[in-house]
């Protein structure tokens, strides 16, 4: 393992000023995402899509450190025979892979799963690393509920991270770490903050446990946030001040930092909260985007599968993009939305 190397790529992932697009949806996702624009989910559309993200020059360039891809989108070329690994090579970003194979049922735990693909995992990143993959991302997922999480549920899935984390670092690939806690419930802001303590407790002793070098991973946490049912939604500045002090009391300054999930917020709340932790700084770690639907949700509806709208949605991307860029150096606006629109 070369830590210098992967040092360097972890820090670029989080360069100020842009952060990462989870293009990593799988087969079940998408299709949902095109269901509701109306558009088939065939290999061709999908390749399609992406591949009008990646050539928006503009946002890729200046707002995006990289990209998270699903294996069937690492392998595939774009209209033109180009590799789509090296369009988002040519934009100036990094091309990474999603490596977990979903979840399961954890077994004695009613409600609570575990996420699997450890198995053959070494052979499969030698192979995303040969194609061009430079960091790879795993999620967890855990649920609150009633009596959930559980302090297994919280541990198998700590371990499994660190699993994961060790052999990306042997196979020369940045791991991103994601321990996913769910908003979905009617928990309040309080509840997730102990939640999600608990989490990056328990997976950075994982971490140290499986020897993994903490200054060549990223972090990619969810925000301290009230559930989506929660009657009482806590604000920006609140969320943006709990989540600092959270991350603070669990994260490592060795971490070369952090990207959030948007984890089901709206775009401009994901970006507005992202926005209100830069006016908490100085931070002892990059803090940046890593968002999939709230990138996504604008040009997808733009595009909506026609080859005459694919300008449209290369704005709607950019414009995303450099709203989030902006939120992760703490110079977004609100009226900056409202100009667009």
């Amino acid at each position: 393992m070369n830590l210098t190397e992967l040092n360097k790529v972890a820090t670029a992932m989080v360069t100020p000023g842009k952060g990462i697009l989870a293009a990593d949806e799988s087969s079940g996702t998408i299709r949902k995402r095109f269901d509701a624009i109306g558009v088939e989910s065939t290999e061709e559309n999908r390749r399609d899509y992406r591949e009008m993200l990646f050539r928006a020059k503009d946002a890729m360039s200046r707002y995006i450190s990289g990209v998270i891809l699903y294996d069937e989108t690492i392998w595939q070329n774009a209209k033109d025979g180009t590799p789509l690994v090296k369009l988002i090579e040519q934009a100036g970003a990094i091309p990474g892979i999603k490596v977990d194979e979903g979840t399961q049922a954890l077994p004695m735990c009613p409600g609570e799963t575990v996420t699997v693909g450890l198995d053959r995992l070494a052979e499969r990143l030698k192979k995303y690393y040969e194609r061009g993959a430079r960091f790879a991302k795993w999620r967890a997922v855990i649920d609150i509920g009633s009596g959930i999480p559980s302090m297994t549920a919280i541990s198998v899935n700590a371990h499994a991270l660190a699993r994961y984390a060790a052999l990306c670092q042997a196979a020369q690939i940045v791991p991103i770490v994601e321990p996913e806690v769910l908003m979905d419930g009617d928990h309040d802001i309080e509840r997730c903050y102990e939640v999600t303590q608990r989490v990056l407790n328990k997976t950075f002793q994982e971490l140290r446990v499986q020897r993994v070098a903490l200054e060549g991973m990223v972090l990619k946490p969810n925000m301290a946030i009230s559930g989506k049912k929660c009657a009482k939604q806590a604000s920006v500045e609140e969320v943006a001040e709990k989540t600092i002090r959270l991350l603070k009391a669990c994260v490592p300054a060795a971490v070369p930092g952090i990207a959030f999930l948007s984890g089901g917020q709206s775009d401009e709340e994901a970006t507005a909260h992202l926005n209100a932790m830069h006016k908490l700084g100085p931070l002892p770690w990059g803090l940046t985007f890593s968002y999939g639907r709230a990138l996504q949700a604008a040009p997808q509806k733009a595009w909506s599968g026609r080859p005459e709208n694919v300008a449209a949605g290369q704005r709607a991307f950019s414009h995303r993009a450099r709203m989030n860029g902006l939120a992760s150096r703490g110079e977004w606006q609100s009226s900056l939305e409202q100009k667009a629109a």
